[in-house]
């Protein structure tokens, strides 16, 4: 089962529209104080997407780092070609921002969000781009279902991770059990269907998808794996974001079930 696709179109489509192939891939990483992380990181996935023929961008947002981000990022460019390193200066930081930051300044069709640490699999993306150039407009993975791995995960994040997925599933009526996770990619008519992005923090994680799903784009979900970051500590904090969280579901909830459809895809 491991490497399986399993599908879940947009109610009404039996199949992905047809679609013009992809041009180009852009990989938006947010980067906050990870020196040590990201030449490993763009290391992956320079050299499965190379293997694969994918034509990509590594879009890597320095999100206001205090240690040798930046400078580290323009040693690297000389070893990448693809690197297009940034600074996010939209005037505050925040994971959000950083990440809106990275979509504003790429230029691929289609975009694939990767977490600096390595958590995300290479491999996994470049299924993401098959899938995208399936015909499907989201490509979503899932690190709880048959044939995913989930390698050294905190338990008491994965347990509120269990929780905060199954209450989003429930709400929203939908197939998807790992919607947080921001390892997703997306045609760049989604992204820009989806505007105006409002969540500013770990919150997008879960705007995007939601916004995608309710807004009528179809979508593909695939098992995939994760790892624990081997440098640095992770960015995000629970106490920080349950309120966070619920407003921005509150809040896409409200576009599902009273916007009588102003903003699905027309």
């Amino acid at each position: 089962m491991a490497g399986s696709v399993l599908p879940v179109l947009k109610p009404g489509i039996a199949s992905p529209a047809p679609a013009e192939p992809l041009s180009l891939f852009s990989v938006v990483i947010p980067a906050r104080d990870e020196e040590e992380s990201l030449p490993g990181t763009l290391q992956e996935i320079h050299d499965a997407f190379t293997a694969a023929g994918i034509p990509h961008e590594l879009v890597v947002v320095d999100d206001g780092s205090k240690d040798r981000t930046w400078a580290a990022l323009q040693e690297l460019k000389q070893k990448f070609p693809s690197l297009a390193p940034t600074q996010n200066a939209s005037g505050a930081h925040g994971f959000g921002r950083a990440i809106i930051w990275g979509l504003d300044h790429s230029r691929g069709d289609a975009v694939v969000i990767m977490m600096a640490d390595a958590s995300d699999s290479a491999s996994d993306a470049v299924k993401y781009w098959h899938l995208l150039n399936q015909g499907h407009d989201c490509a979503f993975g899932s690190r709880f279902m048959r044939g995913s791995q989930v390698i050294d995960y905190p338990r008491v994040k994965l347990f509120v991770n269990r929780i905060a997925n199954f209450l989003v599933r429930i709400g929203f009526g939908i197939p998807l059990n790992d919607t947080t996770n921001a390892f997703k990619a997306y045609r760049r008519t989604v992204i820009d269907g989806c505007r105006p992005l409002l969540a500013p923090h770990f919150n997008l994680t879960v705007e995007l998808p939601l916004k995608a799903i309710v807004r009528g784009y179809n979508f593909a979900i695939t098992p995939i794996s994760w790892r624990n970051r081997k440098f640095g500590v992770a960015k995000l904090k629970i106490k920080e974001m349950g309120s966070r969280y619920f407003f921005i579901c509150a809040y896409v909830w409200l576009e599902k079930y009273f916007s009588r459809g102003d903003y699905r895809r027309k």
